[in-house]
C-alpha cells in the first residue's frame, strides 16, 4: 500500500493570557513537534489521557486548527500555506466523524438537508434525480431505510445520530477520516455496532483513518498501529499486535495497567504510582518523568528523540537508547 498522508514534526501552540488585563501570557504547546504516516486503507489508533492532544492533532492534520509549524504531506502535497480555495479539494477528500453528534447535526435540518449540503458543496451541478439516489444509498449503506431521511436528529437515539454523522462524512467519498473518539459517549453494545459499520465502510470504500480514542480496547479491536500520546508529543508507535504484546515506554505500561482486570493488583508496584496523578510535563527533559517509576537525571534534562527499536516499532524513551 502507498502512503496516503505523512505529518512532520507537527506542533500547534497557543497563548493563554494570565493576571490583570493579561499582562502575563503563557505558551500551551498542545502538539509538540509529532511525526507519524498513514498509508492507504490503513487506520492509525491515537490514544492517550484527556488533555494529551489527540483531538487537537486531528484537527490541525485537517487544517480545522491551523498547526504553529511542521509539515501535513498529502500524497506529497504539503497542505500547510495553502489558501482555502486550493485547499477546496483537499477538503473533499479528508473528512472528520466528531465525537458528538449532536453538534455535528443541525437540529432545525432534516437528515436529507444535512447530507445534502456538503454533496452540492463540492458537487453543484448535480442534479436533483442523481442527488436523491445518492442520499438513498448513503442511509442504506449506514443502516436506514431511506424513508428515515425525513425525521429529525431528535427524532433518533445517540447511536443512530452517529451513523447519521459518519453517512454525512462518507457523502462526499472521501479518502482519509479523522474519527474523533466517535463512540466514546454509546453503549458497549452500539459502540460495537458502529465499530464494524466502520470497518465495513473502510473495506467497500477504500478509507484510511486517524482514530482517536482513550479506550484501548476500542484501540486494539479497530486499528492496525497504535500511537500513544503524552503531553503533546508521540511517545510510542507500533504495529496493534507488537504494541498489546510489547509496550515500551513507560506511559504505555501505565495504560495497559489502567485498564480494570479480574485480579488484585499490588498497590505497592512502583509502575502503578502515575496511576492518577496530575503532573506538569517538563519544559526541558521527557514530559513523562515526573510521573515515571523510571526516571533519572538524563529524564529531567534532556528531551528523548524518536527511534526504531524493532522493525515499525518506535518509541520516545531514554531506556531504549
Amino acid at each position: 500500500m502507498s502512503r496516503l498522508l505523512e505529518v512532520k514534526n507537527l506542533s500547534k501552540f497557543y497563548t493563554s493570557k494570565q493576571g490583570f488585563f493579561g499582562a502575563k501570557s503563557e505558551t500551551v504547546k498542545a502538539v509538540n513537534r509529532i511525526t507519524f504516516h498513514i498509508d492507504e486503507q490503513e487506520t492509525l489508533g491515537i490514544v492517550g489521557e484527556s488533555g494529551c492532544g489527540k483531538s487537537t492533532t486531528g484537527r490541525a492534520v485537517l487544517r480545522l486548527h491551523e498547526p504553529t509549524e511542521g509539515e501535513i504531506l498529502y500524497r506529497g502535497k504539503d497542505l500547510c500555506g495553502l489558501s482555502l480555495e486550493e485547499m477546496k479539494p483537499y477538503r473533499q477528500k479528508m473528512q472528520i466523524v466528531f465525537q458528538n453528534a449532536n453538534s455535528a447535526l443541525d437540529p432545525r435540518w432534516t437528515v436529507e438537508q444535512s447530507l445534502v449540503e456538503p454533496i452540492r458543496l463540492h458537487n453543484p451541478e448535480i442534479g436533483r434525480q442523481e442527488l436523491d439516489q445518492r442520499i438513498d444509498r448513503l442511509m442504506e449503506e449506514v443502516g436506514f431505510a431511506p424513508m428515515y431521511k425525513k425525521k429529525y436528529p431528535h427524532e433518533f437515539s445517540g447511536g443512530q445520530r452517529q451513523r447519521i454523522g459518519i453517512a454525512k462524512a462518507i457523502s462526499v467519498s472521501p479518502e482519509f477520516v479523522v474519527c474523533d473518539e466517535p463512540v466514546s459517549a454509546l453503549d458497549v453494545s452500539v459502540q460495537a455496532q458502529v465499530l464494524n459499520l466502520m470497518k465495513k465502510l473502510q473495506r467497500e470504500r477504500k478509507l484510511s483513518y486517524m482514530f482517536i480514542s482513550h479506550d484501548l480496547s476500542v484501540i486494539r479491536f479497530i486499528s492496525d498501529r497504535v500511537g500513544v500520546m503524552y503531553a503533546g508529543r508521540l511517545v510510542e508507535v507500533a504495529e496493534t499486535k507488537e504494541f498489546f504484546e510489547n509496550a515500551l515506554h513507560p506511559y504505555s505500561r501505565v495504560l495497559m495497567a489502567a485498564v480494570p482486570k479480574p485480579v488484585v493488583m499490588d498497590d505497592k508496584d512502583e509502575l502503578y504510582r502515575g496511576i492518577g496523578t496530575i503532573a506538569k510535563a517538563s519544559k526541558e527533559g521527557c514530559p513523562f518523568c515526573s510521573r515515571c517509576a523510571q526516571a533519572d537525571g538524563r529524564c529531567r534534562a534532556e528531551m528523548p528523540e524518536q527511534r526504531e527499536v524493532t522493525p515499525g516499532h518506535f518509541v520516545s524513551c531514554h531506556l531504549y537508547d
